[in-house]
């Protein structure tokens, strides 16, 4: 009888469901369901339809049961696994109600809190977070200032308040996942628990949170209502819950890698870095599967070219808009860039304003056709890759003479292709699944599957996707 493992993936633009077990040494995987989700624009501010993603993750488990069934394999749905997007988290009540609106990282709330009492230099020595305005911490200001914090019994970060929705008990939460909790930037980077001077400091409540754990651990199994729905009857583990994490999971320690979807986010694992450079450089300390640190930097990734694709009516595949970025190269300016880590590229009315605008701003010639506004996207994505790889190997003093890319960007042929070029590096393309095989592989260590006693990297070699 086959064990199956599901990791419901939830980024910021879909989630999937996506099984995975083990056969003749290899790690097999079948995506079931697939949903959008993007954040809503409600009463001016932008927020999550938490409840639209839970009927979706109801839904997926429903499908997952029926292709158990159907299955050539037999078996039972062993366990599940949620990870999504980092700093966003759900406030409850002492009723174990939500208190809306679960705001999304991309609001701009947060503006008026970038700078509270307890300075970036001090905190930066304790935490090791990068200074990002959507960081958690600088949510948590605007929530206590608009009231919402006095009425909190408990904060759950959104891969918690889902999985514990499963498990049918929202306040029964016992620990913070460690890997989610280190992208709050309130986590001691060193002690890896949380960071009581800062707490204190920005006047902040230490009693909505838990103590940090570090995954995988089991929460519980599958409610009453869910087991009734679906006929599973499977056990709900915290995984790396912080989808970055769960990807880089199936990286080897030490290498250089870029996690590529929405957000690029390029890195090593080792130990915490709180230096005056790092901070300078804007790279950040946040937790890592295995109790490490991943030292990454955040850059805006793949968000800008599907912004641009959007606001030309989808009327083009990405394919195309590569096809026009490859042919506008041929004679395009040299350093032909601008940076896409400014905080305009965010989240804009319109991209393409803001594109055009960045390049009269620093005297470049100006991208006007699709092609042009395409390849000024791509090259200038490659050029923040080789101005943070130059940091990185300055910060840690050394040379990386590869790059894993993993994640879905992966597939982007001609991003790949660029980034060699820009960077000078040898590009190594893959896993496209990582968050997902990660999420899967850390289910397995949490069932102690003989397939992972010996670590990770034979199944990773050996992944085959075929859903």
């Amino acid at each position: 009888m086959t064990d199956f493992y599901l990791a419901i993936d939830l980024g910021a633009s879909g989630g999937r469901h996506i099984l995975g077990y083990v056969e003749g040494g290899k790690l097999l995987l079948e995506e079931v369901h697939r949903f959008s989700n993007a954040p809503l624009t409600k009463d001016g501010s932008m927020v999550w339809d938490t409840e639209k993603i839970a009927d979706e993750i109801a839904a997926g488990l429903e499908k997952c049961a029926l292709w158990i069934k159907k299955s050539q394999q037999g078996g039972q749905l062993r366990s599940v696994g949620i990870d999504t997007w980092g700093v966003d988290y759900a406030l409850l009540d002492e009723g174990g109600k939500v208190i809306e609106p679960v705001y999304a990282y991309r609001d701009s709330r947060t503006a008026a809190f970038l700078e509270p009492p307890m300075p970036l230099e001090e905190r930066y020595r304790i935490t090791g977070t990068a200074n990002l305005p959507f960081n958690t911490v600088y949510q948590l200001l605007a929530d206590k200032a608009a009231g919402r914090l006095e009425k909190a019994a408990a904060m759950l970060q959104l891969p918690e308040y889902f999985s514990q929705r499963l498990v049918g008990d929202l306040l029964g939460k016992e620990y913070n996942e460690y890997t989610m909790a280190s992208t709050t930037a309130l986590v001691d980077a060193e002690k890896k628990v949380w960071a009581e001077e800062v707490f204190k400091n920005l006047d902040l409540p230490l009693r909505l949170f838990k103590p940090l754990r570090k995954p995988p651990y089991d929460i519980g199994c599958l409610s009453g209502e869910l087991r009734e729905k679906t006929g599973l009857d499977a056990r709900v583990v915290m995984v790396a819950s912080h989808d970055t994490a769960s990807a880089v999971a199936t990286v080897r320690s030490g290498s250089l890698y870029i996690s590529s979807g929405t957000w690029s986010l390029l890195g090593v694992t080792g130990s915490p870095i709180l230096t005056d450079e790092a901070r300078e450089a804007n790279y950040t300390n946040e937790g890592a599967h295995d109790g490490s640190i991943r030292f990454l930097k955040n850059i805006m990734g793949l968000w800008v070219i599907q912004s641009l694709r959007h606001e030309l009516g989808d009327k083009y595949s990405f394919a195309e808009l590569e096809t026009m970025a490859r042919e506008t190269e041929k004679s395009a300016p040299a350093d032909w860039t601008i940076d896409l880590n400014l905080a305009r590229f965010m989240a804009p009315k319109s991209m393409i304003a803001e594109i055009k605008d960045e390049y009269q701003r620093v005297g470049k010639k100006v991208p006007e056709s699709n092609g042009e506004l395409a390849f000024s996207v791509y090259s200038s994505l490659a050029q923040c890759y080789k101005t943070a790889i130059s940091d990185l190997e300055k910060i840690t003093g050394k040379n990386y003479p590869s790059i894993s890319i993993i994640g879905g960007g992966s597939k982007d042929s001609y991003l790949n292709a660029l980034t060699a070029k820009y960077t000078g590096k040898t590009v190594i393309a893959g896993p496209a699944e990582a968050t997902a095989i990660g999420n899967i592989l850390l289910q397995l260590q949490a069932a102690s599957d003989p397939a992972v006693k010996d670590g990770f990297a034979e199944l990773v070699k050996g992944v085959i996707p075929r859903g």
